[in-house]
């Protein structure tokens, strides 16, 4: 069957309010918050808590620009839809196959990730054929969920991050009284570059809340429902990851080089039960943050088909589940190959950095977005019009300049197969037209 004129007509908008909330909680909540307090605690010590605020600035900045561009539309596609709409499809191609590249490979790194935390229990499933069964296994689940269209998906979504958030949750409850507030008011400032290469590290937690923007076709209300849940959302994690590093730098200040520091000052202030609950928090984290990326990374490939930079044989939506049923096969075996390959851990290390490009493009529409769109009724706002937007952008811009030169070199080289795969597929959809808002 091929993509019919207008695909995004045919998914059935079940995401409501507490549905993008979930989304944007989940893309930013993962296994980032359970190990990079050590490397905090390591670069900055009890200033610490100060860094993950000013992440929280950044990064709030940058959600309140894509909340103000989200607005503006109600199709499937998020980034894509919006750097299309300012600088074409070219730019909008780069801009979702970033993405997706991101999103499958931290897909394939969780898959790897609960298998191993699974081996500690059943030691086979360390390696060799037991390994690749279990991976299989667990991108086949994560598949035939999302097949079942957006609702059983959604409902895997809910489940786990209940379980997800009580570890996380119980530790700050139990931790707030033994912050050390005097010595972390009183810290010592670090210097800038070692303020930018820390923010850098810690942004990786932080990342991952456009999620819900890229399921607009899915979500009822979406212009109302995306922005106002995302920028809650946002806001409502950096205060608490703030919180968490408060405790994390006042109960383990010798934790700078540990790995898992979440769980031993789980055990600290809660004993082995403790530290047994915020081990399954990691597994449930992981496994939440990859259901999350499998909702919304087949919707990047689908929103490409559609706007005709990649085949229409990406935009088949089925007809039972109304789910983009090809895309996320597609998503599925190319997250196994990944997985059991090892050769996607380098496309991990660029997880923050493609963001942070990703963020530049979107923020950079935004201007052009606001000449050419009308308003809408009840329509999200910025004060001040685009100085936070502007704000945003000159951050993330700064934080990009910590990067290093071989973060840029693989992004180029992305970007250079990227070209290659739009002018094929662009020269075999000659005359395809981009979906309007």
């Amino acid at each position: 069957m091929n993509a019919p004129k207008n695909p995004d007509s045919l998914l059935r908008r079940e995401i409501g309010r507490i549905g993008v909330a979930t989304i944007a909680m989940n893309g930013v909540i993962g296994s980032g918050i359970f190990a990079l307090p050590a490397v905090a605690i390591a670069n900055a010590g009890y200033f610490s808590p100060w860094v993950f605020i000013l992440c929280g600035v950044l990064i709030i900045c940058v959600a309140l620009a894509l909340a103000r561009a989200a607005s503006f539309f109600d199709i499937t596609g998020g980034p894509i839809v919006y750097t299309t709409h300012a600088f074409g499809r070219y730019v909008g191609f780069q801009t979702g196959l970033l993405i997706y590249v991101s999103r499958v490979a931290a897909i394939a790194a969780s898959a790897t990730l609960i298998v191993s935390y699974g081996a500690a229990i059943w030691s086979p499933l360390a390696s060799g054929l037991p390994k690749i069964v279990a991976i299989a296994g667990y991108v086949f689940l994560a598949t035939i969920l999302n097949a079942g269209g957006v609702r059983t998906g959604m409902i895997a979504v809910y489940l786990v991050s209940i379980l997800k958030l009580l570890p996380l949750v119980l530790l700050v409850l139990v931790g707030v009284p033994s912050i050390e507030w005097g010595l972390i008011a009183g810290a010592d400032v670090v210097d800038s570059g070692t303020l930018g290469e820390t923010m850098l590290v810690l942004m990786y937690a932080f990342i991952g809340f456009e999620f819900s923007l890229i399921n607009a076709g899915e979500t009822r209300n979406a212009r109302a429902a995306i922005p106002r849940m995302l920028v809650t959302t946002v806001a409502s994690v950096a205060i608490f990851y703030t919180l968490i590093q408060l405790i994390a730098v006042s109960v383990g200040p010798d934790l700078g080089d540990n790995e898992a520091p979440l769980v031993v000052l789980a055990e600290r202030l809660m004993g082995p039960l403790g530290a047994v609950a915020l081990g399954l928090g990691v597994v449930f984290s992981v496994g939440g943050g990859s259901l999350t990326s499998f909702v919304t990374a087949p919707r990047l490939t689908f929103a490409l088909a559609r706007d005709g930079s990649l085949p229409a044989w990406f935009g088949r939506v089925s007809e039972r589940t109304g789910a983009p049923i090809n895309s996320i096969m597609f998503c599925g075996v190319l997250c196994f190959a990944l997985a059991i390959s090892q050769g996607f851990v380098w496309l991990v290390t660029l997880s923050t950095f493609i963001r942070l490009v990703v963020y530049l493009l979107c923020i950079g529409s935004l201007p052009r977005i606001e000449r050419t769109l009308p308003e809408e009724k009840d329509q999200f706002k910025l004060p001040g019009g685009l100085a936070i937007p502007a704000v945003g952008f000159l951050l993330t811009l700064w934080l990009i300049s910590h990067s290093t030169l071989q973060n840029f070199s693989i992004a180029a080289v992305i970007v250079a197969v990227g070209t290659l795969v739009f002018w094929l597929s662009t020269r075999s959809n000659a005359g395809a037209e981009v979906m309007p808002r």
